[in-house]
C-alpha cells in the first residue's frame, strides 16, 4: 500500500486520525502546563485539495467532503469542534481546498507554551514541511527517519505530551517497525500517550502488534476502528484503526459517541463498521 500523505489527505482515514488528535490536544490543554507533540511521519504538513497529487484519487470527498456536508448532532458536533473549526478557518471563503495535515491542526491548536516535534524522511515533503513552520520557535522539524525519533527524543524536557505514529505503509513489514519502536519508546516514557494509526487492510498483523505490546507488559491499551466498508489486502482501504496508549480516560466514551455518527455518514457499503475496545487494562 501506497499511503504517501498528498495522496489522501482528508480521507476516512484523515477522519478518524485529527478527529481523535484534536481530542487529544484539548484534554491535555486542561492543565496549564506545558507539553509536547512528536509527530513522527509529519508528511508536508498541510494539503492544497486542488493539487495533482490529490485531484489523482479524490478522496477527500468520501473523508472530510462528506463531514463538512452533513447536518452533525449536537452531542458530535460540540466533540469535533476544536478540528472543524481549524478546517474551516484554512477556508474562509467556504468550499474546501486546504486541509490540515496532523502538523497543520496541532498546530492551529496549541497554546504558547506547547510545543511541537516533526519529523520526516522524503526529502521533498521534508523541504516543504520545514518551510511551512520556518522561524516557527514552538515547532522543530528534523529531517530523519521516523521510526528512530522514538529513540532519541523521549522523554521531552516538559515530561508531558503524546506521540502521534501515522507511517506511509510502503513497505511490507511496517506494523513490525511500529511495533519494536513503539515498546522502545515507551520503555524510556512508560507516562506518555501514543496515537498510532494505520489501514485496516491486514488484520492478522494488527492483532500480532496489539499482542507483542501485551507480551512486552504495555498498560492501557485502547483500540479505535472506523470502517466504511469491508476491505482487506487486495482492496482499496475502506476504513483504518488506531491503538491508544495512555489515552485520556474521557477519550473512549467520547469515541463511542462520535465513530457511530461516522459510520452512518460515511458507509459506502456492507462492512461498514465502528468500534472501540479497551484491550490492555491501566
Amino acid at each position: 500500500m501506497n499511503y504517501r500523505h498528498a495522496y489522501h489527505a482528508g480521507n476516512i482515514g484523515d477522519v478518524l486520525k485529527h478527529a481523535v488528535l484534536a481530542r487529544l490536544i484539548e484534554y491535555f490543554q486542561r492543565k496549564d502546563k506545558a507539553f509536547r507533540i512528536l509527530d513522527t511521519h509529519a508528511g508536508i504538513g498541510q494539503y492544497d485539495l486542488t493539487s495533482e497529487e490529490t485531484l489523482k484519487t479524490g478522496e477527500w470527498q468520501q473523508g472530510i467532503g462528506k463531514i463538512l456536508a452533513a447536518d452533525i448532532p449536537a452531542p458530535v458536533a460540540g466533540l469535533l469542534a476544536p478540528w472543524l473549526e481549524v478546517v474551516r478557518a484554512l477556508n474562509p471563503d467556504g468550499g474546501l481546498r486546504t486541509y490540515p495535515g496532523s502538523p497543520a491542526l496541532a498546530r492551529k491548536l496549541m497554546r504558547k507554551q506547547d510545543r511541537l516535534t516533526l519529523t520526516e524522511l522524503h526529502p521533498a515533503d521534508f523541504k516543504t514541511l520545514s518551510t511551512l513552520f520556518a522561524g516557527d520557535h514552538q515547532v522543530k522539524t528534523i529531517h530523519l527517519d521516523g521510526w528512530l525519533a522514538l529513540g532519541s527524543f523521549l522523554p521531552p524536557k516538559e515530561k508531558r505530551g503524546l506521540v502521534l505514529i501515522d507511517p506511509a505503509f510502503e513497505v511490507t513489514d511496517e506494523f513490525s517497525r511500529m511495533t519494536d519502536a513503539v515498546i522502545t519508546g515507551w520503555k524510556k516514557w512508560s507516562a506518555g500517550t501514543y496515537a498510532l494509526w494505520y489501514p485496516m487492510k491486514d488484520a492478522w498483523s494488527i492483532r500480532r502488534m496489539h499482542a507483542d505490546f501485551k507480551e512486552a507488559g504495555l498498560r492501557d491499551v485502547l483500540s479505535l476502528e472506523l470502517n466504511s466498508g469491508k476491505s482487506g489486502p487486495d482492496t482499496r482501504m475502506l476504513g483504518s484503526g488506531m491503538t491508544l496508549i495512555n489515552p485520556p480516560y474521557t477519550l473512549a466514551d467520547e469515541m463511542r459517541k462520535v465513530l457511530p455518527w461516522f459510520c452512518d455518514v460515511l458507509h459506502q457499503g456492507p462492512g461498514a463498521s465502528w468500534d472501540v475496545t479497551q484491550l490492555i487494562g491501566e
